[in-house]
């Protein structure tokens, strides 16, 4: 949940540190620092509880310079948030410094031991341990090498580390244990790159290495080795990242959610290149490499997922039954290992993860693994961990999303899972070629639909302008827009912090219906569409109990004006890809909303983009 920033080169690495954990600010953190190997052989640390910009102020009044660095962000885990247990750690004889992300399971019997040998803690952590270890070995001659293999053999947990030493300064070390997080190392030319997500070393090189479990780098100024714990050499693999270093900028938007909100035409888009074949009617997925035996020969898929991708999750369950004719069940990452799943050879496991780091959805995948399923992943960081452990994937193409609360990395969710059943759907005989080309054609028209909702705007503010001070919404949706509900209610809560609840329109007279009062805004998803008698069932009693509904209506609905308090309109859609134009307006009242009330809208408190760590 932390990020990592690491340089080693002929520039100054402080303001490249600096900037790069500027770009990782979305991942959430309460304090920053960084170390440098100064011009006489010591390593300058400055750290400050707090936001980036007081570690600026902090360096400019105490400068430190050289051309061998690392920095970090912290979000605390052991001890509170201040100066002393911030990042980097330095070593009892200022020999090392370590930045780290994860936890150390055995931390604590690791301290006693320390502390019963005379050693002296400076901070709360856990990741001070390691650098005692560490310094420990290089006293009795060890190299940096050895030094680090030998402290983290003791090491318990999923882990990521970085250290610099001013008796080793040509080199930082950055090792990766099991699945806490991404290590990324980036090559340039006389200098190279450490950093924890792509986007805090894009403006410098896009070829990247990405470390996998166990994996060593050894990081100088003329290149990188790579091996493993126990010094077996790796192969260097360099993936080339498309990404352009503006997408991480605001542009012109106040945030980044913003942003991110309205380039869901062109992140759609970019999705479907490629996948969607318009002139053939079909769709490819190269990722997958499916015969039509072994799609005919899975019995059923099981959707893991954690937060907003769990309810892409439960909306590709309607799109895959749907498409394929294929059972599909959807499961709580967090939650899935600790069941005991039933799984075998005839069932695909699809992760979908827009980070592809999330421990608890990589720990599903592993648990998949073990018991023989077919893996798939969804992700949109190109060479995470998702991304590589998987027998089969599809990349959402969505670009950096930087905003902590997701909005295009789940419509280009939406989008990959209808290619999916699209697929299946054909390599299983059960979509005619007529009913493929109809589905596909559906697509060619979504971007479209995707901008039309994009251009509203006045209606939004107008509401947050009414509704900014209350406590509680209620989201109602049904079938396939139940999903939606969920998730609109999450990004109110994650943003604004206004309790929402996301249910079932037909469950809400078992209960939600008790809350309904002039104070609780209820948002009812009632487009055309199958159910559509039943929202306005639905919208009618809330208002007979006196309460105010915020409808969502399809374009040219005059009778549900009659109805609601306030409608949204969306244009007509395709009833399998409607939800990802209904989800456009429950992202932009979210976010009118959460401005109106001042809060930080990307960087929400107590959240961080990728969860790393249980």
């Amino acid at each position: 949940m932390c990020g990592i920033v690491g340089y080693i080169g002929t520039r100054n690495a402080t303001p490249i540190i600096l900037e790069g954990l500027k770009r990782l600010e979305y991942r959430g953190y309460d304090s920053a620092g960084l170390a440098v190997l100064q011009p006489d052989g010591s390593i300058g640390v400055r750290r400050e509880a707090g936001k980036i910009v007081a570690l600026i102020e902090k360096v400019q009044a105490a400068p430190v310079n050289g051309s061998v660095g690392i920095g970090h962000t912290r979000w605390a885990t052991h001890g509170p948030p201040c100066e002393r247990n911030a990042h980097p750690h330095l070593g009892p004889a200022g020999d090392v410094a370590v930045v780290h992300n994860g936890i150390i399971e055995n931390y604590r019997a690791l301290r006693e031991e320390l502390e019963a040998e005379g050693h002296r803690f400076a901070s709360d952590t856990d990741t001070e341990v390691v650098v005692h270890l560490v310094e420990g070995y290089l006293a009795g001659g060890a190299s940096l090498e050895d030094a680090v293999r030998r402290a983290l053999s003791q090491v318990k947990g999923a882990n990521a580390f970085v250290f610099l030493s001013r008796r080793h300064p040509d080199r930082i070390i950055a090792v990766r244990l099991g699945n806490a997080g991404g290590l990324t190392v980036g090559l340039g030319e006389g200098e190279n790159f450490v950093a924890s997500d792509i986007p805090a070393i894009l403006d410098h090189t896009r070829r990247m290495v990405f470390l996998e479990d166990r994996q060593m780098a050894v990081v100088t100024r003329e290149g990188v080795r790579v091996e493993t714990l126990d010094g077996r050499p790796v192969p260097l693999r360099p993936h080339t990242i498309p990404w352009d270093p503006v997408s991480a900028a605001k542009e012109p938007y106040r945030h980044f959610m913003q942003k991110e909100i309205y380039e869901q035409a062109r992140s759609v888009t970019d999705t479907l290149r490629g996948r969607a074949d318009f002139e053939a009617g079909r769709v490819r997925l190269e990722g997958l490499t499916l015969t039509p035996e072994e799609a005919r020969r899975l019995e059923r898929i099981v959707i893991v997922a954690c937060g907003t991708s769990a309810y892409a999750g439960l909306v590709g369950k309607f799109l895959l039954e749907a498409l394929a004719r294929i059972p599909v069940e959807v499961d709580y990452g967090s939650e899935f290992r600790y069941r005991d799943p039933l799984l075998n050879d005839r069932t695909a496991v699809l992760a979908i993860t827009q980070s592809g780091e999330t421990v608890d959805t990589l720990a599903a995948m592993e648990e998949a693994r073990r018991k023989g399923a077919r893996l798939w992943s969804i992700v949109n960081v190109i060479g995470s961990q998702a991304h590589r452990i998987a027998d089969g994937h599809i990349l959402m193409h969505a670009g950096p999303e930087i905003g902590v609360a997701s909005t295009k990395a789940f419509t280009a969710s939406l989008v990959d899972l209808y290619l999916l059943g699209c697929y299946l759907g054909e390599l299983r005989g059960v979509l005619t070629g007529e009913e493929l080309r109809r589905r596909v054609d559906d697509l060619a028209r979504l971007p479209d639909l995707v901008g039309r909702v994009l251009q509203h705007g006045d209606e939004y503010t107008q509401l947050a302008q009414i509704y900014y001070d209350r406590e509680h919404f209620l989201y109602l949706g049904r079938g396939i827009n139940y999903p939606v509900a969920l998730e609109g209610a999450l990004k109110l809560k994650e943003i604004s912090y206004i309790h929402a609840e996301g249910y079932p329109a037909g469950e809400m007279k078992h209960g939600p219906i008790a809350l309904i009062d002039e104070r609780m805004p209820v948002v009812a998803i009632a487009v055309r569409d199958t159910v559509y008698d039943k929202m306005i069932s639905q919208i009618e009693q809330v208002k007979a109990r006196g309460g105010r509904v915020i409808a969502l209506a399809t374009e040219g609905d005059t009778e549900i004006g009659l109805k609601a308090d306030h409608v949204l309109t969306v244009p007509p859609t395709p009833p399998l890809l409607a939800p990802v134009v209904n989800v456009i307006p429950m992202q932009l009242l979210a976010y009118h909303l959460a401005v109106r009330r001042g809060c930080d809208v990307d960087q929400p408190r107590n959240l961080a983009k990728s969860v790393t760590v249980e």
